[in-house]
């Protein structure tokens, strides 16, 4: 499997998701074998190029090859510019967001609002493309809403643009996470098309999984939200793809993944804001390992203001929480 010139090491990727997929959890995730992650949203709008969110967002030290950032707006020639921009930062791919159903996002003509205007599609897939020598990908939805679900036009636009990967999620943008994801157009724009294809939506199991490849051809699942607090799901639908089995992840090694995610945020964003970037995985970890909280410890996570402690104060959970178990 191939997107450009990279080689891929599973049929595994990590969404990009504002505020989640970061530095620290795609860092987390390779080691758990995802074969692909994509760096969260940033504007193609170079007057916030260097913001503090922006330079944490473009950091990719540490991290495999390919380098894949993601880049959002709605002006050909911006986007164009913002893509060169990033290719001389570093960037080995550049992806493009048609996907992002946030309001403020589509509200600004962006993210999964440009496929209502499949002119301005084709313009910003060309340019894009044009500009740049490293592949362009491109993460999309069904359409706007259920009765524009026009992926397939898009997809052969992005086609005839010589974009090199589609990743698509099976709900349009106004059912936002509601409801089931339908696979179905992605399986038609898997036929209809030769560019690599990753579902996206609902896959939140190895065997989830492998049904949807089955389903709709696709040549990976890409994984968003099923991640976030359970970084080892790409170990188990590797693992399941290839032999039938699914991999036997302790609960130790499930503690040891959480504890040295901490230790990487606290490196990458430092102490202060790390503290609180922490809070929201360890809440998802915990819920995911079926730890039972009490209030007075959820209190204590969200109030503490010093890494060490914060970081003590879970690690002691969690060894007696292992030794009762």
């Amino acid at each position: 499997m191939k997107i450009g010139n990279f080689k891929l090491s599973s049929f595994t990727a990590l969404a990009p998701m504002a505020g989640i997929s970061d530095n620290p959890m795609r860092r987390i995730c390779n080691q758990f074998g995802v074969g692909w992650t994509v760096g969260e949203m940033i504007s193609g709008n170079p007057t916030v190029r260097h913001t503090r969110k922006t330079l944490n967002r473009i950091n990719f030290s540490n991290e495999p090859s390919p380098i894949v950032v993601q880049i959002a707006g709605n002006d050909p020639k911006q986007l164009a510019i913002s893509a060169v921009y990033h290719q001389e930062l570093g960037a080995e791919v550049i992806d493009i967001n048609m996907g992002c159903p946030a309001k403020k996002v589509c509200r600004a003509d962006a993210g999964s609002a440009l496929m209502k205007n499949e002119k301005l599609v084709s313009e910003i897939l060309h340019s894009v493309v044009n500009a740049v020598d490293i592949p362009v990908t491109l993460k999309t939805r069904l359409g706007w809403d259920d009765e524009h679900l026009n992926v397939l036009n898009i997809a052969h636009i992005a086609e005839d643009a010589g974009v090199s990967a589609i990743a698509i999620h099976g709900r349009s943008r106004t059912q936002m996470f509601s409801g089931s994801a339908c696979y179905e157009l992605i399986a038609q724009v898997k036929r209809e098309t030769s560019m690599f294809v990753w579902a996206n939506g609902d896959i939140d199991c190895a065997s989830k999984a492998q049904q949807v490849l089955e389903k709709t051809g696709a040549d990976g699942v890409m994984i968003g939200r099923a991640a976030y607090g359970n970084t080892w799901i790409f170990r188990e639908i590797n693992e399941y793809l290839s032999t039938g089995s699914l991999p036997e992840i302790t609960l130790q090694v499930k503690i040891d993944a959480i504890l040295q995610h901490l230790r990487m945020i606290y490196d990458f964003y430092g102490d202060t804001h790390g503290v609180r970037i922490a809070r929201k995985h360890i809440i998802k970890y915990l819920a995911n390992i079926n730890m039972q909280i009490n209030n007075n410890f959820l209190q204590k996570i969200k109030e503490i203001e010093i890494a060490n402690d914060q970081y003590d104060l879970l690690a002691n959970f969690l060894h007696n929480a292992t030794n009762l178990k």
